[in-house]
């Protein structure tokens, strides 16, 4: 529990010891997969709407087996979910708190 009378390092200290192996390995996948501009790309595309791999690779010029790839890498970090309609395979963000995160990164390096 925060005390108001804790110095910002004190806050900082007892959150940090807060965090279980667990944790810290999610949050930090979670960055890694926003680190990577076609990652950030894909994401941002499927914050508008499903999209289908030929339509993420024709909107962002992009290879399919790219697409497909860092679609896999996004799905087993549930970052993206996924619908079969006969052999398409439809996107769709799964994780609106960090489709979030991403959407005010990007306006805010859109306005800084």
């Amino acid at each position: 529990m925060k005390d108001d009378n804790q110095t910002p390092e004190e806050s900082i200290k007892e959150l940090s010891t807060d965090l279980d192996e667990e944790t810290l390995f999610v949050v930090s996948q979670t960055f890694k997969a926003l680190a990577d501009p076609t990652r950030i790309r894909i994401l941002h595309l499927l914050c508008k709407k499903e999209q289908s791999v030929n339509q993420i690779s024709e909107s962002l010029d992009l290879r399919q087996s790219t697409v497909s790839h860092q679609l896999r890498f996004l799905k087993n970090l549930r970052l993206v979910k996924y619908r079969r309609d006969g052999k398409t395979m439809y996107y769709s963000n799964d994780d609106q708190h960090v489709m979030n995160v991403l959407e005010q990164t990007i306006n805010h390096a859109l306005h800084h």
